[in-house]
């Protein structure tokens, strides 16, 4: 192993990442067609596209749209369903060295739970990363990521089945995620994912109308990096289980924000929507700074920016 792998290694818990940056899910597919660009084995981990219990088309178009420092998608977790997904797309994924999250979604707890039990057991698959937020879906998702109990009991029912580690994903379209973030620790969350998007959306001056046929859509890029580094520095004082810090990282600098704000590993989403290199260019960046900086692994910077200094919560 290298110096540099060395150098950028981070534990999630029992999972060990030979680096600390994977695409988001949503952002990446199951990514093939990332896989044209450079070799996934370079990644620390892939969290795929959400996968739910049958196959869905998605919300009508359009359903995406720029914004300042941004983009709106109001996509409705379009994917293959599981079988699918446990037929075709991992299997496929297995010809690399990378781990994968996968990532589940539904409009039930019934509906959580057989995905769940379903695609924890496929031989790459390191954890579930539990879609618990995502705004762009009438029933289920937006529910549950907004209450604590209610995430909680997801959170048990999920928990229950999986053969592997379960990461929670949170909703930013809260008052108090401190208290959601509890109660899914509690419920027996391995980790945490954060941030999904948050609601917005915009309007077409000639049509008058909304630019999204959903109406509004999940917010995400570099406009919402100050909400999450927040969120995460909030609830990582917490919680003592490890976070996945995303929400507009486009650089080895934002990476490094994100750790001290209290991740041990992260996730980039938009970005890889303006350059499908993003991800293996920040790794190399990284070590590169972690070097100049006389940093001799990364995991050392998670919380510093709190853990030297006043708790704030």
């Amino acid at each position: 192993m290298s110096k540099s792998s060395d150098r950028l290694e981070v534990q999630l818990g029992s999972i060990k990442l030979k680096n600390p940056v994977m695409p988001a899910s949503g952002c990446f597919g199951f990514g093939r067609e990332y896989s044209n660009f450079y070799d996934l084995s370079d990644l620390g981990a892939i969290a795929v596209k959400a996968v739910t219990k049958e196959p869905r088309f998605g919300n009508p178009t359009p359903r995406v749209a720029e914004t300042p420092a941004g983009m709106l998608n109001a996509i409705g977790l379009q994917n293959p369903g599981v079988d699918r997904v446990m037929a075709d797309e991992l299997p496929w994924l297995e010809q690399f060295d990378v781990p994968i999250f996968a990532n589940i979604a539904g409009s039930t707890v019934e509906d959580y739970v057989y995905v769940a039990e379903k695609i924890s057991s496929a031989p790459n698959v390191v954890a579930l990363e539990l879609n618990i937020s995502c705004p762009n879906v009438k029933c289920g998702g937006i529910t549950f990521g907004t209450d604590p109990a209610t995430a909680a009991q997801l959170t048990a029912a999920v928990k229950k089945v999986s053969r592997v580690p379960l990461f929670v994903k949170l909703s930013p379209n809260v008052t108090d995620i401190v208290s959601i973030a509890r109660a899914v620790e509690e419920a027996g969350a391995d980790g945490l994912s954060m941030i999904n998007t948050l609601l917005g959306m915009r309007f077409d001056l000639i049509t008058k109308q909304p630019v999204l046929a959903n109406i509004s859509g999940g917010l995400s890029g570099p406009a919402i990096k100050p909400i999450a580094l927040r969120m995460i520095y909030e609830v990582s004082q917490v919680v003592n289980i490890p976070i996945i810090g995303m929400g507009g990282i486009q650089s080895a600098e934002d990476v490094i924000e994100f750790f001290l704000a209290g991740a041990s590993a992260v996730a980039i989403g938009t970005a890889n929507f303006v350059d499908p290199y993003v991800c293996p260019k920040v790794i190399k960046e990284l070590d590169s700074l972690l070097e100049q900086w006389g940093v001799n692994q990364i995991k050392e910077l998670t919380g510093m920016g709190w853990k030297n200094g006043k708790r704030q919560t």
